[in-house]
């Protein structure tokens, strides 16, 4: 059974029918109902979501955290998601615009691709010629944690090994 406002501009219907446009098109991608809401995964990760509640129509996906922070504080359009908002999610409201017929797909368009882009599996964006998102430099300077001198760098150093004379107290005596 369709919904009352299916199809209408400026319904949830349309909203979901340009997401699921956008996103289907990536590679890898599929659409759950998450939570009772369309829900868009590369692999079995989330990268977009749609949602209805309130009567505000809008759509969330991850961003790098500084980008998210500049399109929350410079665009009354964007706001921090809850519960996952610390992470670089952010939702997007777009119900006035597709009321209005003025929704700007290629602007959505690219948020919900630097979504996936943070997202996908780097194998599967080799495989499509694009490139993952930038590692961030630690506060040093340092090499990216993603290289491999960056990720022995990051290692704690092992321990001594322990002297063979010495039992461990967590073990049991007399076997």
């Amino acid at each position: 059974m369709g919904r009352k406002d299916e199809g209408q501009p400026g319904s949830f219907a349309a909203l979901d029918a340009t997401i699921r446009a956008i996103c289907l098109a990536l590679p890898g991608t599929k659409v759950t109902l998450t939570w009772g809401k369309p829900h868009y995964r590369v692999g079995e990760k989330i990268f977009a979501g749609a949602n209805d509640e309130g009567g505000r129509l809008t759509v969330g996906f991850k961003l790098d955290k500084g980008h998210a922070a500049e399109l929350v504080q410079r665009d009354p359009r964007f706001r921090v998601a809850p519960y996952v908002g610390k992470h670089g999610w952010v939702e997007m409201e777009l119900g006035p615009a597709l009321q209005a017929g003025t929704l700007d797909e290629a602007e959505l368009r690219g948020y919900l691709l630097e979504s996936y882009r943070r997202i996908a599996p780097k194998r599967l964006l080799a495989r499509m010629g694009v490139e993952a998102p930038l590692a961030r430099l630690p506060r040093s300077g340092a090499a990216p944690l993603t290289s491999p001198a960056g990720r022995r760098a990051a290692r704690p150093a092992r321990r001594p090994a322990r002297a063979a004379s010495r039992p461990s107290p967590n073990r049991r005596r007399g076997r």
